[in-house]
Formats: C-alpha cells, sequence, structure tokens
C-alpha cells in the first residue's frame, strides 16, 4: 500500500517587498512528503527554512507556485478553513512554547479545544491524556511558569497532541535544551512517527536533523540536497 502523498511543493517561491527592495526567500522550491514520513528541513539562518515552515503551516502562502496540502491547493481554502487547518490538521510546535504564563498547564493544553468548540469535560480527558502520553500530568495544575525548559517543551508537544493532528510541524524545538532534554523531547517524536503522525522539524543542528528519516537541506532559497537519512535504520 503505498502512503498517501500528503504536502507537495511545486516551484514555489516566496518574495517579500519592502519599499523598493525585493528580497527572494524562496526560488523555486520542490518536493514532497508522504503520510507518515519524518522529515528535517535543515539550513543556515537565512536558507529560507523557515519561510517554507510558514507556507507549511498555512501562515504564509506562496509568490507562486503551487503547495498543496492533501492533494488540495492551499490557496482554494477560505480564512476559516484556514483556521480549522491550522487548529485540526498540523500541531504546530515552536522553540519560543508560546504557553500561556500565571495559567495552569493543563489549560494550556486545552486551548486548541477550546477554538475547536469541545465541551469541557472532553477537553480536560484529553488534555489529561496528551499530559501523561508525555509524562507530566502530575504537574497539570501547576503554572506553566514554574516549571523547566524541558518540561515547557513537553507541554507544547501535549499541546498539539490533543487534536490528534495528521502533521507534526516543529520549528527548532530543541532550541532552547540541554543536550539530554533535546534528546528525550525527540524521543517524542520517534514515538509519534511510530504511531503514524508526519512529522516535520525544522533546525539548522545536524544531531537533532539525524532523528529524522529523510533529511532536505536548504541552502539561498534553493533545495540543496534530499536524501534518506543513512544513519537511520
Amino acid at each position: 500500500m503505498h502512503s498517501q502523498e500528503i504536502i507537495s511543493f511545486k516551484n514555489v517561491h516566496k518574495i517579500y517587498k519592502t519599499g523598493p527592495v525585493i528580497y527572494e526567500a524562496l526560488k523555486g522550491i520542490n518536493f514532497s512528503i508522504k503520510q507518515g514520513e519524518f522529515v528535517a528541513i535543515m539550513g543556515p539562518s537565512g536558507s529560507g527554512k523557515s519561510t517554507i515552515m510558514n507556507i507549511l503551516g498555512a501562515l504564509d502562502l506562496v509568490s507562486s507556485g503551487e503547495y498543496k496540502l492533501k492533494g488540495k491547493p492551499i490557496d482554494s481554502y477560505d480564512e476559516d478553513s484556514l483556521a480549522e487547518i491550522r487548529n485540526k490538521e498540523i500541531g504546530f510546535i515552536f522553540q519560543s512554547f508560546n504557553l500561556l504564563p500565571r495559567t495552569t498547564i493543563l489549560k494550556n493544553v486545552e486551548r486548541p479545544m477550546m477554538y475547536a468548540g469541545i465541551p469541557a469535560l472532553e477537553r480536560e480527558k484529553r488534555a489529561m491524556e496528551a499530559l501523561s502520553m508525555v509524562g507530566l500530568e502530575s504537574k497539570a495544575k501547576n503554572q506553566s511558569n514554574h516549571i523547566s525548559g524541558g518540561q515547557i517543551q513537553r507541554v507544547a508537544i501535549a499541546r498539539a497532541l490533543v487534536m490528534n493532528p495528521s502533521i507534526f510541524l516543529a520549528d527548532e524545538p530543541t532550541g532552547n535544551l540541554d543536550t539530554k532534554t533535546a534528546e528525550e523531547v525527540m524521543s517524542f517524536f520517534i514515538e509519534l512517527n511510530k504511531k503514524g503522525h508526519t512529522i516535520i522539524l525544522i533546525t539548522h543542528e545536524e544531531n537533532i536533523a539525524d532523528f529524522a528519516k529523510r533529511i532536505i537541506r536548504v541552502k539561498d532559497g534553493l533545495i540543496d540536497s534530499d536524501k534518506k537519512n543513512g544513519k537511520k535504520k
């Protein structure tokens, strides 16, 4: 059985204009990702990888070319549908965590479900299940500003988990963590991937990209290489 292609970039260009200055962040990018893949998109700062992530996450649109999500061009979705995709289809995990301070961990994890109109009891049940998956159910009532960096990142993973998205989009998810904690977080991604979730990891760190099964390297707005990770069995 062939896995379904869920993401496809065809000749994607992205141009930013600031007054008279035109900056071409992406210069014709082509790649596709199948359901259940674990892909790292790697590149130095300014390579275009963050632009790719913003387009993948429907946070930004292409200037030309085509981005299809689950076989449908992203620009054929209206704003409401895009908001729903961002809430249900894609689980975002950012380096800056974006947790609400002075709010319990449980409430932080429940947030995406509130936007989706899921009833309170169901929200709490799903949030507790997600926290237990990342080993933090005992901290559910703690304030989000009273836990460690590694725990905060696990909360961010739990928050992405509650909507059971098909795609996890993680931007430098270990950027603020020490090596041991970073490895713990990455092993969560491996587990999620084993359960069939598609993982797309944006990173500039080789040792983090090595957790992925395929590595796409981006340089100066173009794809430099796209190959299976030989270090992975």
